[in-house]
């Protein structure tokens, strides 16, 4: 089985300020590239990152882009997911680039739920479920008719769950929140 590890990356940023969060240094590289990092680990098959108008390289991703980061994160799943079908993926792994604290070991136990197409999981830190999330193939053509800001969090309310310490669950959106790390 082919699974492809989308990494969102093309967000407007709007909380953070000016400055693009993506670039903003986080222990001396760019926040960005925590996640991007932590996803190369993986053995996953393919690495596509949606990314707008961040100026970063992304070392052992196919670059796909997002020139409508206005359309919200609906938009980047149905570009990385159709990216990951063109390369003929089994299943995606969806992970956001302003999560930089998920570990190796939680993307591993979510990779681990793919049994099939069908197969769908959420992370989990006990009170909600959240991305990273893992889809089977049958769920690609959903994903690629999502639409909004809400990305794929209506597709999530039956998904198998992978428990996850809070803190590898918490995102990036305001430049206080660099300093403010669990």
């Amino acid at each position: 089985m082919t699974i492809a590890a989308v990494l969102l990356a093309a967000g407007r940023s709007t909380r953070f300020g000016a400055e693009n969060k993506l670039l903003a240094p986080m222990d001396g590289i760019p926040l960005g590239l925590h996640a991007a990092n932590m996803l190369a680990r993986l053995p996953v098959d393919r690495r596509i990152v949606v990314t707008g108008a961040a100026v970063l390289e992304w070392p052992g991703f196919t670059p796909i882009a997002n020139d409508r980061p206005e359309a919200g994160m609906a938009h980047s799943i149905a570009l990385g997911v159709a990216a990951a079908r063109r390369r003929r993926a089994d299943a995606v792994l969806i992970a956001l680039a302003d999560m930089p604290f998920v570990s190796e070991a939680h993307y591993r136990r979510l990779l681990a739920c793919h049994r099939g197409p069908d197969s769908r999981a959420a992370s989990s830190d006990g009170s909600r479920r959240t991305p990273p999330a893992l889809f089977g193939a049958d769920w690609f053509d959903t994903l690629e008719q999502l639409s909004g800001d809400q990305g794929a969090r209506a597709l999530l309310g039956h998904a198998e769950l992978v428990a996850a310490d809070p803190r590898e669950l918490v995102d990036i959106d305001r430049p206080s929140d660099l300093h403010a790390r669990p």
